[in-house]
């Protein structure tokens, strides 16, 4: 695979996914979504693989979502959307296995789908958090409700509302909930394999029916939410043109908190 990593501790049961495109800031193409899609279902297969932990290569960034270069055809109705990402993560793929997530760096725009079906996020301090979409012009839709089931509503709006303006600090994303654990700088990685190790220590039925149970408690919720997304978006999108115009000019300077 060109994009994507997989380690596998045989002793542990830990499986290690490394989005691996760290010139790129771990950013998504159309190559990485395929090659997530069969990690995470060949995975289903794996009996010795217990749990599982996801993180970016090198210290820049977890993900910075999709890789703007990357060309989506899209059908000219705004009935019908493609969107790659709603295919990148484990639960869309049918992994009921537990997923840790290890954030190193940036986690922005649509990394928040990887977080979003991971089961927890263990961060070290370089790690911060924000989402791109409404300096851009362009709806935060599936992020927002991923978020908004991850942390506090007002935080969540923050967050997806200022933009580029202000990023979200591991600090204070563990103060809100979005992130479980702060290590060391450079230990995320480290610590999200020292949980998993736990989990795969564990009879496999009930942990994976607990992952299960969790997900319901979300499901519906989320079924519901993403049945708008697309309309909202084809809405409140502006022309692919004028993002990119945006995206050209885009401030340099942010807060972090």
């Amino acid at each position: 695979m060109n994009t994507v990593r997989l380690d596998v501790d045989a002793d542990t049961g830990v499986a290690v996914v490394t989005l691996d495109r760290p010139e790129r800031l771990n950013a998504v193409d159309l190559e990485m979504v395929r090659e997530l899609g069969e990690v995470w279902r060949a995975l289903r297969f794996e009996d010795a693989v217990r749990a599982v932990v996801l993180t970016g290569a090198g210290k820049r960034a977890f993900s910075t979502g999709i890789d703007r270069d990357a060309v989506v055809p899209q059908p000219s109705s705004p009935y019908m959307q493609d969107d790659p990402l709603l295919a990148v993560g484990p639960k869309a793929n049918g992994l009921w296995k537990p997923v840790v997530a290890a954030v190193r760096g940036m986690a922005c725009g649509g990394a928040f789908y990887l977080l979003g079906e991971s089961e927890f996020v263990v961060a070290d301090p370089t790690a911060v958090f924000f989402d791109p979409h409404t300096t851009y012009g362009m709806v935060s839709a599936y992020e927002s409700v991923l978020m908004a089931q991850r942390m506090p509503y007002g935080e969540a709006a923050r967050m997806m509302l200022m933009g580029t303006a202000e990023r979200i600090s591991a600090r204070r994303a563990h103060e809100v909930g979005l992130v479980s654990e702060v290590t060391e700088e450079g230990g995320a990685l480290a610590g999200a394999v020292r949980c998993a190790a736990v989990l795969a220590g564990y009879p496999p039925e009930g942990v994976q029916g607990t992952v299960r149970a969790l997900w319901a408690a979300r499901e519906t919720a989320l079924a519901q939410a993403f049945a708008q997304a697309p309309h909202l978006i084809a809405l409140g999108n502006l022309p692919a043109e004028r993002q990119a115009e945006l995206f050209a000019g885009r401030p340099r300077e942010y807060r972090v908190r």
